[in-house]
């Protein structure tokens, strides 16, 4: 085998001629020759021309190739049985890796399944009605299901990130997910592919509990668990706890049970808004063309001993309403798979580390209670000023809030609450605000056109991880303090995002799967 790379322009079709060509001359052969060939990553290089940059694989005729295969689901109707908390991306995953393994998932979701959970977001976006179990954060699918489903990840020392990405394809999600650099399924689309794992896992013998808030965790003589969810009780030998980011209170009851917990570090800023088209010309050095793919962008910095970095960006998106509690506003991004829209979002944050906050915030939950406080701060400022939309956010043009002046009026914005003319540079914690009054203009070194007043700012980007880490054992993946409790992904503290948490799903499943 032989790996190469092979150019084409964008907007022109690569063909299998080409391919083939390509192959032969790589491995030094003539075409009739070449046996395998396969496109195993696709990534736009916009440095001169504006290419994609093709990683190809080719075989001699002979030459084995394996092709990847997913491990088949078992029939589980009969087997024992694990309680997975949740079902979001590492709950889903968690899940259907018991199915390989021949146990049965018994998933445990506090919000709705996912059609339900589409009404009650439509509510908090039209109204500002935020149903506390089925929001932007909670319900089948997780917090990633409704924010462009972005499968990009620096996490491949956890595990095959292939496993992820070809089940993915199984359940309707697009080829072009595989090789892509940087993958994206699209908010319209991955609502069918959650609703086909659940399918999946329920014809095979695994069970899907909605409206099934979890209050209590017990751990009874046998050394089994039995777990209350609404007037429900659930028993089992083991418990896969992958509750997201959000599930403020599953710490609050580890805290009453004593069991371990600690303050983690996350990061806290805005969402930013531009035109599209400026990215696009950012991006693509003014060549943009319309054929061409919507243009995204990522950067960290370094500021006064913090990273400042981008989040979550949303090429062709819009920003929703993210608040999952009453007297909050929290905002996130969204794409559909054409990213077609007006605008593009991002948020840009700064890394929060324990005993950054004030000294007043105290203890494991330091960070949380600090990240509700400003949550809180940004709703109060709205309301005592006017805001019209009970989730209205606080928005500022970006050199405004670098200058320290309130803006005088305010670009269009996709999100649809609202945005309210506001001293951002003030709502925000001075160390959030002073670091990013540095970092945009340093940002437009490398992206010349960045730095400009047409682009808002808007508060509070604040759900970027959990703000608490469930301690666990390294080697078995189990709570310090609880054997057969398995936490897992962005709310036990081990994940970012959507890729990272299903294979840290996939983990812990691997893990309690001997019985």
């Amino acid at each position: 085998m032989k790996e190469f790379e092979i150019a084409q322009k964008i907007g022109k079709e690569l063909t299998e001629g080409q391919l083939q060509e390509a192959a032969a001359k790589a491995l030094g052969v003539k075409p009739g020759m070449v046996g395998h060939v396969e496109i195993v990553r696709r990534s736009i290089d916009a440095r001169q021309d504006i290419l994609y940059r093709y990683r190809v694989q080719a075989y001699r005729q002979g030459e084995k190739f394996e092709p990847y295969r997913l491990a088949p689901y078992q029939d589980v109707h009969n087997a024992p049985a694990v309680i997975v908390v949740g079902a979001g991306p590492a709950g889903m995953f968690a899940a259907l890796k018991l199915l390989q393994k021949g146990l049965r998932p018994i998933v445990l979701e506090r919000g709705k399944d996912v059609e339900r959970r589409k009404v009650d977001m439509a509510r908090l976006s039209t109204k500002g009605v935020i149903d506390p179990d089925s929001n932007y954060c909670y319900g089948e699918g997780g917090a990633g299901a409704f924010s462009d489903g972005k499968l990009f990840t620096r996490s491949s020392k956890r595990g095959d990130i292939r496993e992820v990405l070809h089940q993915l394809v199984a359940f309707g999600a697009h080829e072009d997910i595989l090789i892509d650099a940087h993958p994206h399924i699209g908010t319209d689309k991955l609502p069918e592919v959650v609703k086909n794992i659940r399918s999946c896992i329920q014809e095979h013998g695994g069970e899907y509990h909605f409206d099934a808030r979890v209050t209590d965790i017990e751990k009874i003589a046998d050394g089994s668990f039995r777990v209350s969810a609404g007037e429900n009780v659930f028993c089992a030998q083991k418990v896969i706890l992958a509750s997201g980011h959000s599930a403020r209170d599953i710490y609050e009851l580890f805290q009453r049970k004593g069991w371990a917990l600690e303050a983690k570090g996350f990061a806290l800023g805005v969402r930013v808004e531009h035109p599209q088209w400026q990215i696009n010309q950012i991006r693509y050095h003014g060549k943009y063309q319309p054929f061409m793919p919507t243009a995204e962008y990522s950067f960290v910095q370094q500021v006064d001993g913090r990273g400042v970095f981008s989040f979550c960006m949303c090429p062709g998106g819009i920003l929703v309403p993210s608040s999952t509690e009453d007297g909050t506003v929290v905002l996130n991004g969204m794409s559909n798979a054409a990213r077609n829209s007006k605008w593009a979002n991002a948020g840009v944050v700064v890394q929060i580390e324990p005993g950054d906050q004030p000294s007043t915030y105290e203890g494991p939950f330091a960070l949380m209670d600090f990240q509700r406080d400003v949550e809180r701060s940004m709703y109060r400022y709205v309301q005592e000023h006017g805001g019209t939309h009970p989730l209205m956010a606080p928005a500022q043009r970006m050199k405004d809030f670098c200058r320290g002046i309130v803006s005088k009026d305010l670009p269009k914005t996709s999100y649809h609450p609202g945005a309210l003319s506001s001293p951002l540079h003030e709502l925000l914690p001075e160390n959030v605000a002073g670091r990013l009054r540095k970092a945009f203009p340093q940002v437009d070194r490398s992206m010349h056109g960045y730095y400009t007043n047409d682009a808002l700012l808007l508060g509070v980007e604040s759900r970027t991880s959990s703000t608490i880490r469930l301690p666990r054992n390294p080697e078995t993946l189990e709570h310090v303090d609880v054997p057969g409790l398995y936490p897992c992904g962005e709310g036990a503290g081990y994940a970012g995002g959507i890729v990272s948490s299903a294979l840290d799903g996939i983990n812990c499943a691997d893990k309690c799967s001997n019985f």
